[in-house]
């Protein structure tokens, strides 16, 4: 009897998940997108295909089929006349400050090699399923990373909500729409994890490198390998290695291909925070300077917690949480407050998820961090379901009054998520030495 009612609860958590999802895609579609063409039509701001994949796509393109230098102004001019429709014109207050300038590593062009001869509409469509394929993917990679280790049909359950929930938040949602690269390299960088705790080190090392196609999103992660590494090189020389390898040739390549590319890269990336006025997330949260004071804290604080668990091997619970945590850090120290960005969340969220009775019963604070997390992560679905639902029943312009309701505790996430990360650390820290038992197989 108990377990009918337990399948039945299952069947229902899942049905849940998956109306949630569906309700993130209808508030996309219904009420965000159309919010976001009415407001360009009553400002006059120039929409092309919005597709953060086609400056990288005509970069491509221009460097292999033409030669042309993918950072320079005349390349830029024609991509900013495919992503707004034309060419953003500086005495008009209503264009965007994006220039949407080519401004990644130059051998982002090899993985586009394949489609610059097709039409953009095509690849834009392929792209965008590929996405959602590897996102998807991402989430069973993770769970086997985080060894959540349950019975077969609870684990099954798990994995559809999950991926159900995943690829109806917003982070991922806007990842999607906008085909942005950010979610290949968060599910590169799930499959690297995963490859690197079953043994698999020089895979690892070889998908790390792929995936610095956007630099700043795994330098933290990169730093803290490099430090992990260094905490046993005899027996972990493997994953640096081949990381350095392929770096290695990956540099080599692009510079035959476009010489002295990596000045331009630096000067595109430094107009790049300028032209966006890119800010961390945490100066959307504080006022300066406190903001820049708590970034410089939980940097500190993730900064000792790697160096204390530097020696721990790669199937234990501390590696595993830490590498989580590190990751939660990227989304507050990266230099540009974007949504998809926090798809690098998931890793954490799923540890949180994981350890919910345990850190529930700890005490008031731990308590109260999970209870404010979950209500930051809970917000955005909630309120993108009900206006997906009140978009059929009610006018189109009553429902985008209260367009950005599911965006107003976007900010707050991530930190939330490494604040309770950070507590849940150091308590178990705490226990593992006072021998009251911690985290598994770390003494």
């Amino acid at each position: 009897m108990h377990d009918s009612i337990f399948s039945r609860s299952q069947i229902w958590l899942v049905l849940a998940a998956v109306l949630t999802a569906v309700g993130g895609w209808l508030y996309v579609q219904r009420v965000l997108i159309p919010h976001q063409m009415s407001d360009s039509a009553a400002h006059s701001i120039p929409r092309g295909n919005l597709s953060d994949l086609y400056p990288r796509w005509l970069g491509a393109r221009e460097l292999l089929l033409h030669g042309r230098d993918p950072y320079s102004a005349e390349v830029t001019r024609e991509i900013q006349a495919g992503y707004y429709g034309r060419p953003l014109d500086a005495s008009r207050p209503a264009d965007p400050t994006d220039q949407q300038a080519f401004a990644y590593p130059v051998y982002v062009v090899f993985y586009l090699a394949p489609t610059v001869r097709l039409n953009f509409g095509i690849v834009q469509r392929a792209f965008f399923w590929i996405l959602v394929g590897i996102t998807a993917a991402s989430v069973p990679l993770w769970l086997r990373f985080l060894s959540w280790t349950v019975a077969p049909s609870v684990q099954a359950a798990i994995m559809a909500m999950a991926i159900a929930l995943t690829l109806g938040s917003l982070p991922v949602l806007q990842g999607l729409k906008l085909q942005q690269l950010s979610l290949l390299v968060a599910a590169m960088s799930a499959a690297a994890m995963a490859l690197l705790v079953a043994g698999r080190p020089i895979a690892a090392g070889i998908l790390l490198a792929l995936a610095t196609i956007k630099p700043q999103l795994l330098l933290p992660l990169l730093l803290w390998l490099a430090l992990w590494s260094l905490g046993d090189l005899r027996r972990r020389y493997r994953c640096a290695v081949s990381f350095l390898i392929v770096m290695t040739f990956l540099c080599a390549a692009s510079e035959w291909i476009l010489p002295h590319w990596i000045a331009r890269f630096w000067h595109a990336a430094g107009d790049y925070l300028k032209y966006t006025q890119a800010v961390p997330v945490l100066e959307a949260v504080l006022p300066y300077p406190w903001c820049r004071l708590l970034l410089v804290l939980f940097a500190g604080a993730v900064a000792v917690v790697c160096f204390k668990q530097r020696k721990q091997p790669e199937d234990t619970d501390a590696f595993r949480s830490t590498v989580c945590l590190v990751m939660a850090l990227t989304v507050l120290t990266v230099p540009t407050f974007s949504l998809y960005n926090q798809v690098l969340l998931l890793p954490a969220i799923l540890l949180i998820a994981r350890d919910r009775r345990m850190i529930w019963r700890r005490n008031l604070v731990s308590r109260a961090l999970l209870i404010a997390v979950t209500v930051l992560l809970v917000w955005p679905w909630f309120w993108c379901t009900v206006l997906a639902g009140l978009s059929f029943v009610l006018p189109q312009e009553a429902v985008e009054r209260t367009w950005a309701a599911p965006l107003w505790t976007v900010p707050q996430i991530p930190l939330g998520v490494v604040s309770l990360m950070l507590v849940h650390h150091y308590h178990k820290t705490f226990v593992a030495s006072a021998g009251l038992g911690g985290w598994d197989r770390t003494r």
